[in-house]
């Protein structure tokens, strides 16, 4: 793979033309939609929300305050040049400074008063998107900032979502078992051939910096699962000892699981002569159709190498869901530019599950490649780093701290990912080792000669 002709300029072709009203609407209703989503996940008693579910986790009363603080020090000072309502919680809730681990020992705001702290801020942030220009400034230009926090509250509803997921007890929250398959029979894999695409973009108003900016790729040839891979596969490879042989295993995957002790997906367990597992409270059989969820990469790269493949690679992840091959050019998502609907794939909490394959169609890439967002985060074998080109915005702490080389690019969102959070271009990361996040994968392979 070699990168060339990095585009640093706004105005490409998939750039949206949105009148000023147009955009103070949509920014609003993006900010309402997080807030929204925020009371549901919190409207649990004081004890819940204070409670610490697990060490990998804050309480939720502490990422409650948590998106008021930023939203306040982004919205209300940096834009709107207020006067600070609650300076003296910058600290508290700065993310840098206070492991999770360490959270609860904080002298935290109560249930009641972080509520009231959330909604005060909120009342100042619509007064500024309300008299904000929306041009001119890189914070304000296409109401970025906006865009920005609303992306950072909904992520932040998705890590709760997770810890609603750890906490034990009866479940707390409830949503309609998401679609059946509609697809009909199709191939397993889907063949991209080689050639150049444009990764990343340019003109994505609301993008990230991680994401900027766009840049053409020359990719070879490969062939990637149609699907992620499902619940009834893995539980072959663990059925089969696979976490038993080291021969599937990296160095640093190998000694992870053996000395956690763990022997399948999290939340997975064996009883009565088939798999269980723990979802939201809830104690169901492993549904053999939907894609695999809290895997770690170990544990994913793992199966790959068991089923005689690999993890691909985020250029490849990339080019599968966004390459067109008629036009020639990169799509916003897998179906087209126009924003997530319900059709295309399983997004923004509206089931609390994986869908299982097939569910999504209307979501297939120009190729064929199935459920490319939405479902599970996709593990890739890439590690986290900027683009050719790239420039922290709006601080260094969102992305550029991270390129250190630990930190594993995961692609596509999960079903607790809200639609402001996700795109074509889209990127996470975290620690290799992770499970407890709504993750999956699927595999790829290299070309054999004459394929492609």
């Amino acid at each position: 793979m070699s990168t060339v002709d990095t585009h640093t300029g706004p105005g490409t072709d998939d750039s949206p033309d949105t009148a000023p009203g147009d955009l103070r609407e949509r920014a609003a209703a993006a900010l309402e939609r997080a807030r929204a989503r925020t009371a549901t996940l919190t409207d649990v008693d004081d004890g819940e929300l204070t409670r610490q579910h697990s060490p990998l986790m804050s309480p939720l009363v502490w990422d409650l305050a948590h998106v008021g603080s930023q939203e306040e020090i982004w919205l209300v000072r940096d834009v709107g040049g207020r006067e600070a309502v609650r300076p003296d919680i910058d600290e508290l809730y700065d993310a840098f400074r206070h492991p999770r681990a360490d959270r609860p020992q904080l002298p935290l705001l109560g249930p009641a008063e972080a509520r009231a702290y959330i909604d005060q801020v909120r009342r100042k942030a619509l007064d500024t998107l309300d008299a904000a220009p929306l041009d001119g400034s890189p914070l304000t230009e296409s109401a970025f900032a906006f865009g920005m926090v609303a992306q950072h509250e909904q992520q932040h509803d998705e890590t709760m979502l997770a810890t609603h997921q750890l906490r034990r007890g009866d479940p707390l929250l409830h949503a309609p078992a998401p679609p059946v398959r509609r697809c009909g029979a199709v191939p397993e894999e889907v063949v991209v051939p080689a050639g150049r695409f444009t990764m990343g973009t340019s003109a994505e108003p609301w993008a990230l910096d991680n994401e900027r900016p766009a840049h053409e790729v020359f990719v070879d040839g490969f062939a990637i699962d149609t699907f992620p891979v499902t619940c009834d596969r893995y539980a072959a490879f663990v059925d089969a000892g696979g976490y038993r042989d080291p021969r599937w295993w990296s160095a640093d995957g190998w000694a992870y699981v053996t000395e956690k002790g763990i022997t399948a997906p999290r939340f997975w367990r064996f009883d009565g002569g088939r798999w269980w597992r723990r979802r939201f409270g809830v104690y169901e059989p492993v549904p053999d159709d939907e894609p695999v969820l809290h895997v770690s990469f170990h544990e994913a790269e793992a199966y790959a190498a068991w089923a005689g493949r690999r993890l691909p690679t985020e250029v490849e992840w990339e080019k599968a869901a966004r390459h067109d091959p008629e036009t020639g050019r990169s799509r916003r998502y897998p179906w087209g530019d126009d924003d997530p609907g319900a059709e295309h794939a399983n997004l923004g909490q509206r089931h609390l599950r994986p869908a299982p394959v097939g569910a999504y169609p209307a979501g297939a890439s120009p190729l064929g490649v199935q459920q490319l967002i939405g479902d599970v985060w996709e593990w890739t074998s890439s590690d986290f780093a900027g683009y050719p080109g790239f420039r922290a915005f709006p601080y260094a702490e969102y992305s550029e701290v991270f390129f250190d080389g630990r930190y594993k690019v995961l692609r596509g969102g999960s079903f607790g990912t809200d639609t402001v959070a996700i795109r074509g271009t889209f990127r996470n990361w975290d620690f290799p080792i992770r499970r407890q996040i709504f993750t999956g994968f699927r595999c790829a392979r290299d070309l054999r000669p004459g394929e492609g």
